[in-house]
């Protein structure tokens, strides 16, 4: 049976790779060409090409992958990902190019739990090679159109992205939603978590209809106004 896929648009699709806890992203254009965001876990690859399948897609129909940012838990699966789509490399904002093509997560804070995490399984991943990497403003020609905006702090080449015509937001890991409640993500795996709080107000005020999450389910009902509320009551700086 295929690993669920969740329809967010037409032709814009969440799929959960470990549960919702850490999702995937799928653009399908008219031409049947997929566009994948995020890679998970390194075993992840798995699930994505089973989702995949669950709307008559193949791996070989991925035709770019676009990373939002050098964590394990969203890079981990990608070598795998590149290698059964038959691209050279993945895109990737030009701050954590560096990260991504050695094999290693963009960094946290100095000291205490930020430095246990750097030797956990997650911090290290095979290095994947870069298409392109991306800045901030860019529309990369996916479904119509797909706006990168760069919302550093999470690591210093963090991305969203929006999906303007369908008003569909991928916020990445500036905000969480877990349990369904939105959270920032915790000090110690941001390299900055002051200027995470500060890229959230960039969220607040852009224009969309669903607030999607890399963690956590993603918000349909007022999901700017929820957005905008959440950073006004917990704070940007």
């Amino acid at each position: 049976m295929p690993a669920p896929i969740v329809l967010l648009a037409p032709g814009v699709y969440r799929i959960p790779t470990l549960g919702d806890a850490i999702n995937s992203f799928a653009f399908l254009d008219d031409d049947g060409q997929v566009t994948l965001v995020d890679c998970g876990l390194k075993r992840a690859p798995g699930r994505i090409v089973a989702a995949l399948a669950g709307i008559g897609r193949h791996p070989s129909d991925v035709t770019r992958i676009v990373l939002t940012h050098a964590h394990g838990d969203h890079a981990g699966g990608a070598h795998d990902m590149v290698d059964r789509s038959g691209l050279a490399g993945v895109d990737i904002h030009e701050d954590d190019v560096d990260y991504i093509t050695r094999g290693v997560e963009a960094p946290g804070p100095a000291g205490g739990m930020a430095r246990l995490l750097r030797r956990g399984p997650t911090s290290r991943f095979e290095p994947v090679a870069v298409s392109e990497a991306l800045t901030d403003g860019q529309l990369l020609p996916i479904a119509g159109g797909v706006r990168v905006l760069h919302t550093p702090g999470h690591t210093p080449g963090h991305v969203s992205l929006l999906h303007e015509s369908s008003g569909v937001l991928i916020t990445g890991d500036v905000i969480f939603n877990l349990a369904w409640r939105m959270t920032w993500p915790v000090s110690f795996v941001c390299t900055n978590a002051a200027l995470n709080k500060r890229s959230a107000a960039v969220l607040a005020d852009t224009s969309y209809q669903v607030a999607a999450f890399t963690h956590g389910p993603e918000i349909r009902d007022r999901a700017r106004e929820q957005v905008r509320d959440f950073v006004r009551r917990k704070g940007s700086g």
